[in-house]
């Protein structure tokens, strides 16, 4: 009977196999994404084409993503409208207090985030700067990562941009959280030792078991999953992905999934904001 340790390279060498496989499985329509990418905006980029997960999804998905009345995440972002005018905490002020209209206050700013917060001398990404606004103008508490408010207000902020390309920065003070990302991703983790890497730039466009692998790209975060019935942040999604090579995972808005977060987005500049988008 074979070791432990060689057990555990049997699987992933098996997982790995199973993802070069070229056939749609069970004779479904194999996604057409090639010609749906747009140029890299850097020349480190490791891609010949940026292709949103939309187009690695089936024509049904992309069909329920595009109708506002039919996808399901956007009773978040009714939820989060909602959230942007209730008045709550110490300081008797809403969102709408300071921002006015997110229509118009909150266009194009999701886009560029994480971003580098001078106070605390770290980049912070949407989630964060929610609770900093609740704890610091509003004397509200924060709320909890993974909570249905702080995700449809995440979600409500996101939708402001919807359409308008990913636009994060990652020179200045910004230089080693993309580095840090950067090799977080590149990082072999788990008892399947699989890295970001090994599906959604190597195998991306390809089968694993039944789903097909996409590059892995956050424009469209937090995003609707079929799979779970519910809107699921980044972070949650990072998370589940180091589960899945059974490696114990980061923490959510740790600073390990912010440098992540960070480089990934990086990865998609210039693709259009999409959230609520819809994923399996």
């Amino acid at each position: 009977m074979p070791s432990v340790p060689l057990r555990v390279a049997l699987a992933a060498a098996v997982i790995l196999a199973s993802a070069v496989a070229p056939q749609a499985q069970d004779g479904a329509e194999r996604p057409a994404w090639q010609g749906h990418g747009i140029k890299p905006q850097s020349p480190d980029s490791p891609f010949d084409q940026v292709v949103s997960g939309l187009y690695f999804r089936s024509k049904e998905t992309q069909a329920m993503q595009a109708d506002d009345f039919n996808n399901p995440g956007f009773l978040a972002v009714e939820q989060g409208e909602e959230l942007w005018s209730k008045v709550d905490g110490a300081a008797g002020k809403s969102c709408a207090s300071c921002h006015n209209e997110a229509a118009t206050s909150m266009k194009g700013v999701a886009a560029a985030y994480p971003k580098w917060n001078e106070k605390l001398s770290k980049p912070v990404n949407l989630e964060q700067r929610i609770d900093l606004c609740r704890k610091g103008a509003m004397k509200a508490e924060p709320y909890a990562f993974g909570s249905p408010e702080l995700t449809a207000m995440t979600t409500y902020l996101r939708n402001q941009s919807r359409g308008m390309p990913v636009a994060v920065k990652v020179d200045g003070p910004m230089t080693p959280w993309f580095e840090r990302g950067k090799a977080l991703y590149y990082q072999r983790n788990g008892q399947l030792d699989l890295a970001c890497a090994n599906c959604h730039e190597k195998n991306h466009g390809k089968y694993l078991r039944a789903d097909f692998l996409s590059q892995g790209q956050s424009n469209g975060f937090p995003v609707y999953r079929l799979r779970d019935q519910r809107l699921v942040p980044l972070h949650e999604r990072m998370e589940g992905c180091m589960q899945d090579v059974r490696a114990t995972p980061f923490k959510p808005l740790s600073d390990e999934f912010l440098a992540l977060e960070t480089y990934v987005a990086w990865r998609g500049l210039g693709l259009p904001v999409e959230t609520p988008a819809v994923r399996n």
